[in-house]
């Protein structure tokens, strides 16, 4: 079983091996929401089924029952759950998760099977160009993009990865047992500049870790050893079991918690709602510089 990452080559010899796995393309550009779209039918692995960070892992905006607020609302683990039925993805499939960008969005499909239940998700290390420098195939057009194999029925298990409410950020706030780590960019978080929400800034007391400082330049999760290095220069001194990873909409918050997780610092909790969410409400606290 893969739980956090997998290489180009360990892929490749799982997909030879026969074993019960599916693999999803999770690439996407936030400023052009249609971008990984045509990055799928231009090339993807094999047999890679297409998650859509807009249309398959965000809430419908008219959803009643989305598991938090923000610009990327998480659906309802029910909704998850039956859409993970709908394409065929079983409870005893390892799954592997990958993008073009980082694991900045294959990250937030890595963190909802956990949510379901799901231990056997692991993100593919370097995304698609790892495997194609490793040499493996791909494929052009829509593949199982919109026609999924044979629907199943995937039985929601107990949550595996912790997921904070606003209202319990707001509580604990200033305490030591909650530690914010924003994952913005740092002229966002300084609120130099704010491209998407209608304030800029962010909850005061938090740290900022931009999730790019996990890779190297090959796109790559860094070593262990470096990566907890890093984190306990961030933390300083503070417990890693308090840490509560964010960002603007609870997306790229997760590379952050993967690379945690990588460098042997458990797995910390996740405010999906993020800025987003939290600038919503005036009567927050917000923070400059």
């Amino acid at each position: 079983m893969y739980t956090t990452l997998i290489s180009a080559p360990q892929l490749q010899a799982l997909l030879q091996s026969g074993q019960p796995c599916m693999v999803f393309d999770c690439s996407f550009e936030l400023m052009q929401p249609g971008a990984g779209e045509q990055q799928y039918q231009q090339a993807h692995i094999p047999g890679a089924v297409r998650a859509d960070l807009d249309r398959h892992l965000s809430a419908a905006k008219t959803a009643l029952d989305a598991a938090s607020g923000g610009r990327h609302p998480l659906p309802s683990r029910e909704t998850f759950a039956a859409w993970l039925g709908s394409i065929g993805f079983g409870n005893t499939m390892q799954a592997v998760v990958y993008d073009r960008q980082g694991a900045n969005y294959c990250g937030r499909l890595w963190w909802m099977l956990k949510w379901a239940g799901h231990e056997a998700v692991a993100v593919l290390d370097g995304g698609l160009q790892a495997w194609q420098a490793n040499g493996g195939a791909t494929e052009s057009g829509p593949g199982n993009a919109d026609v999924p194999a044979a629907a199943s029925k995937y039985a929601l298990g107990p949550e595996k990865t912790a997921l904070i409410a606003t209202e319990k950020i707001a509580k604990q706030l200033g305490r030591p047992t909650q530690n914010l780590v924003d994952a913005r960019g740092a002229p966002r978080f300084k609120g130099e500049i704010e491209p998407l929400d209608p304030v800029a800034g962010h909850i005061p007391g938090a740290l900022n870790r931009p999730f790019n400082l996990n890779v190297d330049a090959d796109g790559k999760f860094k070593p262990a050893a470096e990566l907890r290095a890093e984190f306990e220069a961030l933390l300083a001194g503070r417990d890693p079991a308090t840490v509560v990873h964010m960002c603007g909409s609870g997306v790229s918050a997760v590379p952050n918690l993967i690379a945690m997780e990588v460098a042997g610092l458990g797995r910390a909790a996740l405010y999906a709602g993020s800025w987003s969410e939290w600038c919503s409400d005036p009567q927050r606290p917000m923070a400059q510089g």
